[in-house]
C-alpha cells in the first residue's frame, strides 16, 4: 500500500518551501503559496478526474502508510510554526513585512494541511490519533473544533442548526465572524450536556475545554519563551490564517444545501447530495480526499483512502478543486455567478417538487 500511500505525500512539499522562504526571504516566500494556489490546481487542469479508491473493508494495517502521513504531519507543523518564530527572534534576517508574510504562509500550512488531518485524525475511535487532532488544532487556537465537528456539524449538517452549512446568499465576509461564534459556543453546549448526562459540572476534569486550553497555554508559552512577543504574534496570526482557511473550506463544502424537515420535524436523513465534491486529482491528493465530501458525511467512519466519488446525478460537484474555490470565495459576485445556477440545478434534480411548488 506504500505506492498507493505516495502521491498523498504532496503536502509534505510545504515544508521545504517555507523553510526557503523563511532563511532567504524576498521571492522565495512565493513558492509555498504558488505551490498550493498555482501549481495544484494547474495541475487539477490537466489531469484526469480521480475515482480510484481503496475499498472500504481493507484493514487498518493495510492503510499504515495512509495513517503514518495523517501522524507525522503532527511534528512537520509544529516545526514550520516555532521555527518561523526561531528564526525571526534569532537570526534576524527577515523584515517584518517578510515575518508577516511568512507567519499568513505558515497559517495557509497549518490550516490547508494540518487541520484536513486533524480532521481525518479526530474521527477515528482511538486516543493516539483523537490526541494529534487535538494537538493540531490547538496550535491553530480553535481545538473545540474537535467537539463541534463531530458531535455538532455531523449531525446537524445541512439544516439551520448547523453553524458551519452557509445559508444561500450569505457571504464569506457574514459566514466567517458567525462561524466562528456560534461553533465556539456549540462545542460549549456540547460538552457540557454530555458531561451533564454522566452526572458532572463543566469543573469535571474530564471537561475536554480544559485539555484545549492546556495545549493552548503551552503552545503560546513556548512561543513567548522563544521569540517573546514577536513570538506570539506569529503564532496568533499563523492561526488566524488557518481559521479562516478552516472556515473558508466549511463554507463551500455546504453552500446552500439543505435537508429537508419532514412532518414529524425531524430532517431527512444525511444523503451524497447534502455535500458538494470536486473530483480533481492533483487536490484530493494535496488534501487526502477531503473534496470526497459526500462520501464523508454519508459514511463519516471511512479512512480517506477508501471515500469514494459520486457522479454528479448522485452528489452536486464544484467546477474547480478546493485551493481555487476558495479564492473564488473572497469575491461573493464571482462566487454567487458560478454556484447559484449549479445550485437551482441542484434543486431541480433532488428536490424537483419544491422547485415545481
Amino acid at each position: 500500500m506504500l505506492l498507493n500511500a505516495l502521491p498523498f505525500a504532496i503536502s509534505f512539499l510545504f515544508l521545504p518551501l517555507a523553510a526557503l522562504g523563511a532563511l532567504y526571504g524576498g521571492l522565495w516566500i512565493a513558492l509555498a503559496p504558488a505551490y498550493a494556489f498555482v501549481a495544484i490546481p494547474a495541475l487539477d487542469s490537466v489531469m484526469t478526474l480521480n475515482e480510484a479508491r481503496l475499498e472500504s473493508d481493507t484493514a487498518e494495517e493495510d492503510l499504515f502508510w495512509h495513517r503514518l502521513l495523517t501522524w507525522l504531519w503532527v511534528p512537520i507543523q509544529l516545526t514550520m510554526i516555532f521555527g518561523l518564530i526561531w528564526i525571526a527572534a534569532t537570526m534576524e534576517t527577515l523584515a517584518a513585512w517578510e515575518v508577516v508574510a511568512m507567519s499568513v504562509i505558515v497559517g495557509i500550512a497549518s490550516g490547508g494541511i494540518g487541520i484536513t488531518y486533524a480532521h481525518e485524525l479526530m474521527h477515528q475511535q482511538n486516543r493516539f490519533e483523537k490526541t494529534l487532532a487535538e494537538i493540531l488544532m490547538c496550535s491553530t487556537l480553535y481545538g473545540h473544533f474537535c467537539i463541534e465537528h463531530i458531535y455538532g456539524h455531523h449531525i446537524n449538517v445541512a439544516t439551520p442548526d448547523d453553524p458551519a452549512t452557509a445559508r444561500r446568499g450569505e457571504t464569506i465576509y457574514r459566514f466567517v465572524p458567525r462561524v466562528v461564534r456560534e461553533s465556539f459556543l456549540s462545542a460549549w453546549h456540547i460538552q457540557r450536556d454530555q458531561l451533564a448526562r454522566r452526572g458532572l459540572s463543566i469543573f469535571s476534569r474530564r471537561n475536554a475545554f480544559w485539555r484545549y486550553g492546556a495545549w493552548t497555554v503551552g503552545f503560546v508559552g513556548l512561543a513567548v519563551l522563544i521569540g517573546g512577543w514577536q513570538g506570539v504574534g506569529i503564532f496568533v496570526l499563523q492561526a488566524m490564517v488557518a481559521i479562516l482557511l478552516l472556515e473558508l473550506v466549511d463554507y463551500i463544502e455546504h453552500y446552500g444545501l439543505l435537508r429537508r424537515k419532514r412532518a414529524n420535524g425531524r430532517y431527512e436523513q444525511t444523503q451524497p447530495h447534502h455535500s458538494w465534491n470536486s473530483g480533481h486529482q492533483a487536490s484530493n491528493w494535496l488534501l487526502i480526499n477531503l473534496q470526497r465530501h459526500s462520501d464523508h458525511h454519508y459514511k463519516p467512519r471511512k479512512r480517506f483512502p477508501t471515500l469514494q466519488s459520486y457522479p454528479e446525478s448522485e452528489a452536486p460537484q464544484l467546477p474547480h478543486g478546493y485551493p481555487w474555490m476558495v479564492a473564488l470565495a473572497l469575491f461573493p459576485p464571482l462566487y454567487f455567478r458560478v454556484m447559484e445556477p449549479k445550485l437551482e440545478a441542484w434543486r431541480a434534480r433532488f428536490y424537483p417538487d419544491e422547485v415545481a411548488g
